[in-house]
């Protein structure tokens, strides 16, 4: 509810406001004392406060003075009569009401200064909101490069906690680490001390959760409060917590990715969490996953050169993606929020708009990279939300035809459809397979030059007619049935035979000038891949180099 003060010691003025203001459905209070003015203020902020200049016995300069500092966006207002020429005062209010103004007038000068206050609100917000999401941005990227340069886990666990720290300035981490030599090992990051005794209700909590991770599965190792070995980081220890840190609010993880555990991470903060950081905690405890994996890989492999030359490739893989691909996109959005935030573009000019493009674009393909990383991690902890429903495959190609039609015209490509007609209805996730399709239509357009054509095809087939390459006999042979067959055709560069499996694997981009060149996350396809092992059908490719690449994607029909 809007909330109005008037200061005035006029009895009848008064009472005539708070009948107005009853009508207009504000909450209206009225003062004259400074002190209670004041009190009243810092307990309860008001959008319109209104000052009588016709009470003679008040101080309004100082008075004004000292109410601009419990406000920000307040408006005010001084009722003023034909003499009043107080030049101080009028520079330092927001509008005039005239002590002969019927209500119609008045109510008119209220409103339109409750719109204003609500505008600026909304404006405040907007750009509070817009800086804290731009500091975590920068804590993320931060973070992101110092897990793509380190393959020693001691290093990407306290990376993860310097990370969170700087995104959510938490008040006590208690992480049990399994990538600290032989035995597990519980770290303690603290803003102030702790007694023992807290120190081992943590460790009991944090067991407790450790255990629950794994229900009826073998526990990676067996815990115990005695047996559990502390590391602890205090900041300021002149001061000390008590077991009140149980009533904080807190957040709680796992550090896994699909059967690699590498530990779990419990957050502690006084103050109450956002959903943004609720979203930034799980990205960062999901992010290093990825990392102490690679790091797990290159200390299991090492000892054979094959397995060491595919981890170095893995490791070289990452380090390319985070440096390429949220670098410069991150760079360019800080560039160009500093540049419109400082004001010296003005209104909208064309630098503005330039600056402001700038960002979106770059903004959007960052998000781009982070939801394959969130798909990808929601797959494996089987976590992804599916919405099946009987459905003709047709309208997801319609959907993808319209959304990438745009693209494919920037590219000079031509996009040819080939729908059979009839074909019976899946049981599907629409969104899913448009997930799908889009990726791979996306990739079509990556790899096929100009002037070429894309084509989709959808038909009915029996898995007995189907052919494909032998490297996916594996994975065809599981097929049984009518199954309704989706596929994508370019004219691009192709890919050799002994890659073509290769191209489902995480990070994975075959090598050559121009897969480097247009880049990407190497995420794409794995995800597909899920999709549609979830959705009980098949995907997999065939090629030749310089000839172009069918990518077929086939779903049981109903």
């Amino acid at each position: 509810m809007i909330r109005v003060l008037f200061v005035s010691q006029r009895t009848e003025k008064i009472k005539n406001f708070e009948d107005l203001f009853k009508k207009l459905r504000y909450d209206y209070v009225s003062f004259s004392d400074a002190a209670m003015i004041y009190d009243y203020l810092s307990a309860a902020p008001c959008e319109i406060i209104i000052f009588d200049m016709m009470s003679m016995d008040i101080d309004f300069k100082s008075v004004l003075k000292k109410v601009k500092s419990f406000i920000d966006n307040s408006a005010l207002i001084l009722l003023i009569n034909k003499d009043f020429s107080d030049k101080e005062l009028i520079k330092n209010s927001n509008a005039f009401i005239d002590d002969e103004m019927n209500e119609e007038l008045i109510s008119g000068v209220i409103s339109m200064n409750v719109r204003m206050h609500s505008a600026l609100e909304k404006l405040s917000n907007t750009n509070r909101d817009l800086a804290d999401s731009n500091y975590r941005l920068n804590a993320l990227y931060s973070t992101s490069s110092q897990f793509a340069g380190s393959l020693d886990k001691e290093k990407l666990i306290n990376y993860m906690l310097e990370g969170m720290d700087k995104a959510l300035s938490y008040s006590l981490t208690s992480t049990l680490s399994f990538c600290h030599g032989d035995e597990p090992v519980l770290l303690i990051n603290s803003l102030y001390d702790l007694s023992d005794e807290l120190v081992d209700a943590i460790k009991l909590r944090i067991i407790l959760h450790y255990k629950s991770l794994f229900e009826a599965r073998e526990l990676p190792a067996e815990i115990s409060v005695d047996t559990l070995k502390v590391r602890k980081t205090v900041k300021y220890p002149a001061n000390r917590f008590n077991f009140t840190l149980f009533q904080f609010d807190n957040m709680f993880s796992p550090i896994a990715l699909g059967d690699n555990f590498f530990g779990c991470v419990e957050i502690f903060k006084e103050t109450p969490f956002t959903t943004e950081n609720a979203t930034c905690f799980q990205t960062i405890a999901q992010q290093v996953s990825l990392p102490l994996k690679s790091a797990t890989l290159y200390q299991e492999l090492k000892e054979t050169n094959l397995k060491l030359a595919r981890l170095e490739r893995l490791k070289s893989e990452f380090i390319s993606i985070v440096s390429h691909e949220l670098r410069t996109p991150l760079t360019s959005i800080k560039n160009s929020l500093d540049i419109m935030l400082s004001g010296k573009c003005g209104e909208i000019t064309p630098a503005y708009d330039k600056f402001l493009t700038m960002a979106k674009r770059n903004s959007q393909r960052l998000s781009g990279i982070i939801n394959d990383l969130l798909d990808l991690s929601k797959i494996e902890a089987g976590k992804m939300d599916y919405h099946f429903k009987n459905m003709n495959v047709n309208e997801v190609i319609e959907d993808v035809k319209s959304t990438l039609s745009v693209l494919i015209k920037e590219k000079g490509l031509a996009l040819v459809t080939d729908e059979a007609d009839n074909l019976p209805e899946i049981y599907a996730d629409s969104q899913r397979l448009e997930q799908v399709l889009t990726n791979l239509v996306s990739n079509a357009v990556k790899f096929t030059p100009e002037g070429k054509t894309i084509t989709i095809k959808s038909e009915l087939v029996n898995t007995s007619d189907l052919k494909y390459p032998e490297n996916f006999s594996s994975v065809m042979e599981k097929l049984k049935g009518n199954y309704v067959l989706v596929s994508v055709r370019d004219e691009g560069i192709g890919i050799a035979s002994e890659n073509l499996l290769h191209v489902f694997d995480k990070f994975a981009q075959i090598e050559n000038s121009l897969s480097r060149k247009v880049g990407g996350s190497g995420l794409g396809l794995p995800i597909a891949k899920q999709l549609i092992e979830a959705h009980n059908g098949a995907i997999w490719c065939e090629s030749e180099i310089d000839k172009g690449s069918i990518f077929y994607f086939a779903v049981p029909s109903i």
